[in-house]
C-alpha cells in the first residue's frame, strides 16, 4: 500500500511575546493592591452585616435599604482590583 504525503505545516506569523522580555516591574502587582482589595471586601461585608444585625437602622440611617446597594458596591470594587491583581 502506498505512503501518504505528508503535509506541510504553515508557520504561525503572529509576533510573540515573552515574559521574559517584559519588565519585572510590569509583572508584578502594585504594593498597595492586595491591601486595598481585601479593604474593600471587608468593609463590604461589614456594612451588610452591620445593616442586617441592627434591623436596617444602620450604618447610615435615613437611605434604607439602599445600605446593601453600598455594601455591594464595595464588593464589586474588590472584585475589579481582584482582577488586576498577580
Amino acid at each position: 500500500m502506498p505512503k501518504s504525503r505528508l503535509r506541510k505545516k504553515k508557520k504561525d506569523n503572529r509576533p510573540e511575546i515573552l515574559l521574559a522580555e517584559r519588565d519585572p516591574a510590569e509583572i508584578e502587582s502594585p504594593a498597595w493592591l492586595a491591601p486595598t482589595m481585601i479593604g474593600a471586601f471587608l468593609v463590604g461585608l461589614f456594612w451588610i452585616v452591620i445593616f442586617y444585625v441592627s434591623q436596617t437602622l444602620y450604618p447610615i440611617p435615613n437611605i434604607g435599604a439602599w445600605n446593601m446597594v453600598v455594601g455591594f458596591a464595595f464588593i464589586g470594587v474588590g472584585f475589579s482590583l481582584a482582577t488586576r491583581w498577580r
